[in-house]
Parts: structure tokens; C-alpha cells; sequence
């Protein structure tokens, strides 16, 4: 399993920009079709909402990547 640590930079940060600056997608347009597919989960739970606000201490999984962030 890869594993990647995104540190934070305000309070939150959108699902789909998590994505594309933890390296899984080229764009924010390609992190949203990620998430629409369903393979994304959030805590353990699928998330579908695109734009989601991600806060430090969540996990965000796909697939065998798991991206931990951080404060």
C-alpha cells in the first residue's frame, strides 16, 4: 500500500484538489471523475461528493493509495 501525507494549508481542502496534489490524478477534472466512479472512500466511507471538505486527521483511500492529512 502507498502511503502519502498531504499537509494542509487552511482549514480544509476539496476532495477532488486532494487528489491532484497528492500526485493520483493529472487535474482537478480527473479527480472529479475519480470520486464519480465510486472508488474513492473517506474515513472508510464511500464518499461521491466531488467537492467534499477534506480537514487534517481524515484518510482518504483509493484503491491501494491511502493519503493521510495532515495540520
Amino acid at each position: 500500500m502507498e502511503k502519502i501525507t498531504v499537509p494542509l494549508r487552511g482549514e480544509f481542502i476539496e476532495l477532488n484538489q486532494l487528489l491532484k496534489i497528492a500526485g493520483v490524478c493529472d487535474s482537478g477534472g480527473a479527480g472529479k471523475m475519480i470520486v464519480a466512479s465510486g472508488d474513492v472512500t473517506v474515513d472508510g466511507q464511500q464518499e461521491l461528493r466531488k467537492t467534499a471538505k477534506i480537514r487534517a486527521g481524515q484518510v482518504v483511500q483509493i484503491g491501494d493509495i491511502r493519503i493521510t492529512v495532515t495540520e
